[in-house]
């Protein structure tokens, strides 16, 4: 006799996918705040910064686009591990918004912290852009150092990493020289940061000499990161590095010189 077992089926219902707000651009300020930063570079950053957002140029970059607002964050980083998220992800569509971001970074003011691996920060913000709550046309991380990697896996595999994502990275190597971390100074930093750190489409680098050209430095690359413009500074391929031949481990190999001549062999 026949014994009729009942069969059992599991439906998979698929979740519904959460909505994400479609912007322009998603932004992600990754500021340097290593140690080789001066308390007073590290305000004049965070100024600079809340500066050129306020900026009726900036205003009119974002609500010029193409869906008229961005999506932006502004994270301090040093150290592999080492980042700092000052204002989270905020959706910017007016000059208002704007404001209030701007506010948020000027009143921010903690210390530095240790080493310098722009490999963590490009790998943090990578991370972040795809778990964000935004959908942008396009994903720029915009980096910003004064002296080059030396902590982390080597920055050019970072890089490769990222821009396997489709994002951009943009470079704002701060070329002064009176801070805390001279014998960190590359003196090309510009050229490391065109060959070993940015790429994608219509990546840049722009480099800052001395402090007072800062806010404008970075309103000029905050326009045209939003904006979308052409490439005017240093262009790089979309590969990233160029064939110069540079050697993107200049700076583990600066710290460890420099670890031996305070440590001993």
């Amino acid at each position: 006799m026949w014994r009729l077992v009942p069969l059992l089926f599991t439906l998979s219902i698929p979740l519904p996918a959460v909505a994400q707000t479609e912007v322009d651009v998603e932004l992600f300020l990754a500021v340097d705040v290593s140690r080789s930063m001066a308390p007073a570079e590290l305000e004049i950053q965070r100024r600079g910064y809340a500066q050129a957002l306020r900026s009726p140029e900036v205003i009119e970059a974002i609500e010029g686009g193409l869906i008229g607002q961005i999506a932006l964050t502004y994270v301090e980083w040093a150290g592999t591990g080492s980042q700092r998220v000052v204002v989270p992800w905020t959706l910017i569509r007016t000059g208002a918004d704007a404001e209030e971001f701007a506010d948020r970074i000027a009143t921010h003011f903690d210390p530095s912290l240790r080493r310098t691996s722009i490999s963590g920060a490009l790998l943090y913000a990578r991370e972040s852009l795809e778990t964000n709550e935004f959908h942008g046309l396009r994903q720029v991380i915009d980096v910003s150092g004064d002296g080059p990697n030396n902590h982390g896996r080597p920055v050019t595999r970072a890089r490769d990493a990222v821009l396997a994502r489709g994002i951009t990275i943009n470079g704002l190597p701060l070329m002064t020289r009176d801070g805390m971390g001279a014998r960190w100074h590359l003196e090309d930093l510009d050229a490391y940061y065109t060959a070993c750190v940015i790429g994608g489409p219509g990546a840049f680098t722009l480099p800052v000499h001395s402090w007072d050209q800062f806010a404008t430095a970075v309103r000029r690359k905050l326009v045209m990161e939003i904006a979308a413009g052409p490439a005017r500074i240093v262009p790089a391929s979309n590969r990233g590095a160029t064939a110069t031949g540079y050697d993107c481990l200049i700076g583990e190999k600066i710290w460890e010189r420099n670890r031996r001549f305070w440590e001993g062999p």
